[in-house]
């Protein structure tokens, strides 16, 4: 009587020798894909014969404007001496006044000059009213200004804005001149 090992290992004799045979009988392999023609060089053309200098054509370039100066600074040089002057608001209110309106519109101008350039516009208020109070309307004037500007034709995602209320005062004084100048939009260059 032949033993259950016994039938398993002539089973798998029998298994390895047919795995050959199989082989043999399998279909002939694909043939390769065809190979794509060499591609010919473009044609040379020749260079254009030289243009005759003229004595004006030796003359030195004439100096860069400085407003494109602008476009070769770092951002902490540009925001340093900002070509973007802050607006001013009246006490307790995120209305643009004729003279902020100019302001922005100015600064308008150079952000058309400088289609690259992203800028955060920053709400900020003088130090009377509680700091939410401050807060909200710091982010009323950013967002006044940055709606204007869209008027104007700037793009609404070149600008974001944030509120500061009273938090970093442009004058430091406790007296009606420097609470004017402390409420503000201000604007920093935040990409270029």
């Amino acid at each position: 009587m032949v033993s259950r090992r016994g039938v398993i290992v002539a089973l798998a004799v029998v298994a390895l020798m047919a795995a050959p045979a199989c082989a043999r009988r399998s279909s002939p392999p694909l043939p390769l894909p065809p190979q794509p023609a060499p591609v010919a060089p473009p044609p040379v053309t020749p260079a254009p014969p030289a243009a005759r200098v003229q004595v004006e054509d030796l003359q030195p370039a004439a100096p860069a404007l400085a407003e494109d100066s602008l476009g070769n600074r770092s951002l902490d040089e540009i925001n340093r001496d900002s070509p973007l002057r802050p607006a001013f608001f009246p006490l307790d209110s995120a209305d643009l006044d004729e003279s902020g309106r100019s302001v922005v519109s100015s600064n308008v101008e150079v952000l058309k000059k400088y289609p690259q350039w992203v800028v955060t516009i920053e709400g900020h208020c003088d130090e009377r009213g509680t700091a939410e109070y401050n807060l909200a309307l710091g982010e009323r004037r950013a967002v006044a200004v940055k709606t204007y500007m869209v008027s104007l034709g700037i793009a609404p995602d070149r600008m974001r804005t944030v509120s500061y209320g009273k938090e970093f005062p442009f004058d430091q004084a406790h007296t009606d001149e420097a609470w004017s100048r402390n409420r503000r939009a201000h604007f920093v260059i935040t990409a270029k």
